[in-house]
């Protein structure tokens, strides 16, 4: 009796095991059309569009202007709207805001590991892409039309986001990129201008049942 029941749960969670991976694959029978190596502005605004969260570095005040990382969602635009420009919904419970009103100064890292597209690899193995971008932090405006359209980014990629607690002060937020720094193959980082960057063509995505 015993050993019925254990080959039953065996079975039972061989379906389920089943059942979501399938929903998985679903949900990624997407293509996502990664750039080749040789087009680091492509590869960088890729990694930008189709990365969730990143690490947020500030120099901290509750470290004495130490460099400090914090994980943050973020979105460069609505779907089939990339812009490159990462912006942010952030809380002014939370110390990054507090830091970037002291020093504006800040970096965005990004990993293509959360992606999907990194296999079984080590992040810091070359192949593995990995973007930071520095510059500075700024707060757009309630009701500019760019932070309309932050909002709408935001919420669209993170829709819990559009519910949070409106009493912990949220602000939205964009880097204004000055640097940016990109390994995605042997042979060290690859240069680039911000120019470059933002003249790259607009990531794109498509069902790969197409």
């Amino acid at each position: 009796m015993h050993r019925m029941r254990s080959v039953q749960l065996l079975v039972s969670f061989f379906v389920v095991s089943l059942v979501v991976v399938g929903a998985i694959n679903i949900e990624h029978n997407i293509n996502l059309h990664r750039p080749k190596p040789d087009d680091a502005e492509a590869m960088a605004r890729w990694l930008v569009a189709f990365s969730s969260w990143g690490v947020l570095s500030t120099l901290s005040i509750h470290l004495g202007g130490a460099p400090w990382g914090n994980i943050a969602s973020f979105s460069d635009g609505p779907k089939g709207k990339a812009t490159g420009t990462p912006y942010f919904y952030l809380s002014r419970m939370d110390p990054t805001p507090v830091d970037i009103e002291q020093d504006a100064r800040c970096s965005l890292s990004l990993s293509e590991a959360p992606i999907g597209t990194c296999g079984s690899r080590d992040v810091e193995d070359p192949t593995c892409a990995r973007l930071t971008l520095s510059g500075k932090m700024v707060e757009l405006a309630k009701g500019c039309e760019e932070g309309k359209f932050a909002l709408k980014a935001l919420f669209s990629k993170h829709p819990e986001m559009a519910v949070w607690p409106k009493g912990h002060d949220w602000r939205v937020y964009k880097l204004k990129i000055e640097d940016i720094f990109l390994v995605d193959f042997y042979g060290g980082a690859k240069e680039m201008s911000v120019e470059d960057y933002y003249n790259a063509a607009e990531p794109s995505i498509s069902d790969s049942s197409s």
